[in-house]
């Protein structure tokens, strides 16, 4: 489904706004209603419509009631996007109709120098049609006056001495303005697009991973068996990840059936091989890369963003699931490595979220953990060594087999923290373009995960003014390091792919140089460019 919007939100604020106070208290319910019972309420607004100014143009005719019915249709066009999963990570989709129904916008609040009481929220329409990923409206902008527009703004200093970028057409390809957009620099975690494409390509939307607990035979020997599942959860709320809290029921019931009460406790991470410890060392921003895990090994609450972390992740959940046992009557002794042989029996299994959810849950809050475990995965369902250069192969050859431009590329890892990482403008521009493919519906949540600029994840507070609901990006930050990469429909309604390259930047003032970038994304949504 593609709804295409003449006009963007700035042109028919004035108006827009009038009838969002209108029909606010109807969107609540229109959220939850069926087809039927949409269209009564788009109907119902039609009467607003005549109260705006009247209008001089089929186009602005189009628009005013496009507008109207969007904000009451808002539900309907989220649903396009996708089915509701059960982690929530549609977050963008889900956080736009929330936001819809109440005054003032969603006030994020964190901000610093954020105004107390927001606008009303604009439009989020715009980025839920681009991700149709075909442009039904005018044609792409003119080159020329793209780069009469953009190029002024790659020249500020807080962006560094040598800033790459590029622009295309999502619906042709056609790159319509670049800066050294074949020229390899280091990305940071806008690498998670390439982990999140090849992780897709290589293993479909549908793919989960599963941990279990099996018994070996005549031993009473109980192995907790790692998937490489990075969303496992030991929490009593596991908000739809896999549980270890049911993993352990399961086992206990089943080792009950058995007549056994008392085992011996093992765990089992020989699905990855190599180092565990990622290049950087220890860093709250990731955990040892382990197939066995819960809750990411944080040693706090938090579910996303920097945290301490235990030292082995691994050796914590199988301690976590012994206790676990007990609480259901099973003895445990103290766990220790091992290996599950053929012979093992399976007496409980948990799997995670589809493959959709997990990428979409890692583009959102640009968690690193996820990035390893997909770039790991990745490497084991093409045949290659599920270490970090094995995963670097297979993100690789995965891209290179969608007919992608990977040269100059390199992937250290799958999460952007190792600063070896090259990728290119031209690439990460392609891998939105082929994410938007109707070709490839699989690699959709490599879209539908990114941030909406100040709304969801990495973006929630930023664009408090400009391109608020219709930049949808994901970042990339480290040291003298910041990019910016993603999509967004511009004045007349075509859907571009970015990505903006700045390296050598004043480590002292990150801000200065996500304003600058921000700055850019922005002018490049307000530009018709003709």
């Amino acid at each position: 489904m593609v709804v295409p919007e003449l006009r963007p939100w700035r042109a028919a604020k004035p108006h827009v706004v009038r009838l969002a106070d209108a029909v606010r208290p109807s969107l609540a319910r229109a959220a939850a209603a069926t087809k039927p019972r949409l269209a009564r309420l788009a109907r119902a607004g039609k009467p607003q419509v005549a109260k705006v100014a009247r209008p001089k143009t089929k186009t602005w005719q189009y628009t005013a009631g496009a507008a109207t019915a969007g904000l009451a249709l808002t539900a309907g066009v989220v649903t396009a996007a996708g089915p509701w999963d059960s982690s929530g990570q549609r977050t963008a989709e889900r956080d736009r109709a929330v936001a819809l129904g109440r005054a003032g916008g969603t006030d994020h609040g964190s901000a610093p120098g954020a105004p107390g009481r927001p606008r009303p929220a604009p439009s989020a329409g715009p980025v839920l049609t681009g991700l149709g990923g075909v442009s039904t409206v005018r044609s792409a902008p003119d080159g020329k006056a793209l780069a009469d527009a953009l190029t002024p703004l790659l020249k500020d200093p807080a962006l560094g001495p040598r800033p790459a970028a590029a622009v295309i057409d999502v619906t042709t390809g056609r790159r319509l303005f670049g800066k050294a957009p074949g020229t390899a620099l280091t990305p940071a975690s806008t690498t998670k697009v390439a982990t999140a494409v090849a992780a897709l390509s290589a293993m479909g939307a549908d793919h989960r991973l599963t941990t279990r607990a099996a018994l070996e035979p005549d031993t009473k020997e109980v192995v907790l068996v790692g998937g490489g599942d990075p969303t496992l959860t030991a929490r009593k709320s596991a908000d739809g990840a896999a549980s270890l809290r049911t993993l352990a029921a399961g086992t206990a019931a089943a080792l009950a059936d058995r007549g056994m009460r008392e085992v011996t406790l093992s765990y089992d991470t020989t699905r990855y091989a190599g180092d565990e410890m990622h290049p950087i060392g220890v860093d709250g921003n990731l955990a040892r890369v382990t197939p066995l895990m819960a809750d990411e090994g944080r040693t706090n609450d938090s579910a996303s963003g920097p945290a301490q972390r235990v030292a082995d992740p691994a050796a914590d959940a199988a301690r976590r699931f012994g206790d676990l046992l007990k609480s259901h009557g099973i003895k445990t002794t103290a766990p220790g490595p091992s290996k599950a042989t053929n012979r093992a029996k399976t007496l409980a299994t948990v799997s995670s979220p589809p493959l959709s959810a997990v990428v979409e849950r890692m583009l959102t809050n640009s968690d690193n953990d996820i990035a390893e475990a997909l770039a790991r995965q990745t490497a084991i369902a093409t045949g290659n060594r599920a270490d970090f250069a094995g995963a670097g192969k297979a993100i690789s050859s995965q891209l290179r087999k969608l007919g992608l431009p990977v040269k100059g590329a390199a992937f250290k890892d799958g999460s952007g923290l190792n600063r070896a990482d090259r990728l290119t403008p031209d690439l990460l521009t392609a891998l939105l373009a082929k994410a938007a493919d109707p070709a490839h519906p699989e690699l959709r949540p490599a879209l539908t995960g990114l941030p909406v600029a100040g709304f969801t994840g990495t973006l929630t507070t930023r664009y408090t003014d400009g391109a608020s609901g219709v930049v949808r990006a994901k970042t990339g930050t480290l040291s003298g390091v910041h990019t910016l990469a993603g999509t967004l429909v511009d004045e007349d309604g075509r859907l571009l792919a970015f990505a903006f390259m700045a390296t050598d930047t004043d480590p002292g003032r990150p801000a200065a140089t996500q304003q600058a970038l921000d700055r850019i994304a922005s002018a490049l949504a307000a530009c018709g460019c003709r």
